[in-house]
Protein backbone atom coordinates (compact mmCIF):
# COMPACT_ATOMS: atom_id res chain seq x y z
CA UNK A 1 0.00 0.00 0.00
CA UNK A 2 1.38 3.09 -0.60
CA UNK A 3 2.23 5.20 2.23
CA UNK A 4 3.68 9.20 1.92
CA UNK A 5 6.86 9.48 3.58
CA UNK A 6 5.86 13.28 4.90
CA UNK A 7 3.15 14.99 5.14
CA UNK A 8 1.42 17.40 2.25
CA UNK A 9 1.57 21.01 3.05
CA UNK A 10 -0.72 23.35 3.07
CA UNK A 11 0.80 25.30 0.21
CA UNK A 12 1.12 22.02 -1.88
CA UNK A 13 -2.54 20.75 -1.04
CA UNK A 14 -4.08 24.35 -1.70
CA UNK A 15 -2.47 24.41 -5.32
CA UNK A 16 -3.50 21.11 -5.87
CA UNK A 17 -6.86 22.04 -5.56
CA UNK A 18 -6.78 26.17 -7.15
CA UNK A 19 -8.97 24.60 -9.86
CA UNK A 20 -11.84 23.77 -7.97
CA UNK A 21 -12.83 27.23 -6.74
CA UNK A 22 -16.37 28.60 -7.81
CA UNK A 23 -16.14 30.61 -11.24
CA UNK A 24 -17.98 33.97 -10.82
CA UNK A 25 -21.51 33.83 -13.04
CA UNK A 26 -20.80 35.30 -16.88
CA UNK A 27 -23.51 37.97 -17.97
CA UNK A 28 -24.27 39.22 -21.39
CA UNK A 29 -26.98 41.60 -22.58
CA UNK A 30 -29.92 40.58 -24.37
CA UNK A 31 -29.43 42.43 -27.75
CA UNK A 32 -33.47 42.79 -28.00
CA UNK A 33 -34.09 44.11 -24.66
CA UNK A 34 -30.71 44.69 -23.02
CA UNK A 35 -31.63 42.90 -19.99
CA UNK A 36 -28.76 40.60 -18.76
CA UNK A 37 -29.09 37.31 -19.47
CA UNK A 38 -26.79 33.79 -19.55
CA UNK A 39 -24.52 33.21 -22.89
CA UNK A 40 -26.57 30.81 -25.11
CA UNK A 41 -29.86 31.04 -23.35
CA UNK A 42 -33.15 32.78 -24.22
CA UNK A 43 -33.88 35.85 -22.50
CA UNK A 44 -36.22 35.61 -19.69
CA UNK A 45 -37.70 38.86 -20.38
CA UNK A 46 -38.51 39.17 -23.88
CA UNK A 47 -38.04 35.76 -25.29
CA UNK A 48 -35.50 36.36 -27.58
CA UNK A 49 -32.38 34.14 -28.60
CA UNK A 50 -30.08 34.59 -31.46
CA UNK A 51 -32.64 37.65 -32.59
CA UNK A 52 -35.54 35.70 -33.50
CA UNK A 53 -38.68 35.29 -31.05
CA UNK A 54 -38.64 31.98 -29.62
CA UNK A 55 -41.93 32.24 -27.04
CA UNK A 56 -44.02 34.92 -26.32
CA UNK A 57 -45.51 35.40 -22.67
CA UNK A 58 -49.39 35.63 -22.32
CA UNK A 59 -50.16 39.77 -21.32
CA UNK A 60 -49.66 40.14 -17.83
CA UNK A 61 -47.45 37.41 -17.18
CA UNK A 62 -44.25 38.12 -15.20
CA UNK A 63 -40.84 36.14 -14.98
CA UNK A 64 -40.65 34.42 -11.95
CA UNK A 65 -37.80 31.88 -9.96
CA UNK A 66 -39.56 28.35 -10.07
CA UNK A 67 -38.38 28.36 -5.94
CA UNK A 68 -40.65 31.86 -5.34
CA UNK A 69 -43.57 30.05 -7.19
CA UNK A 70 -43.78 27.47 -4.68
Amino acid sequence: MAVPKKKTSKSRRDQRRSHLALKPTNYVKCKNCGSDRLPHHICKSCGHYNMRQVFSKPAGEEVSDSADAQ
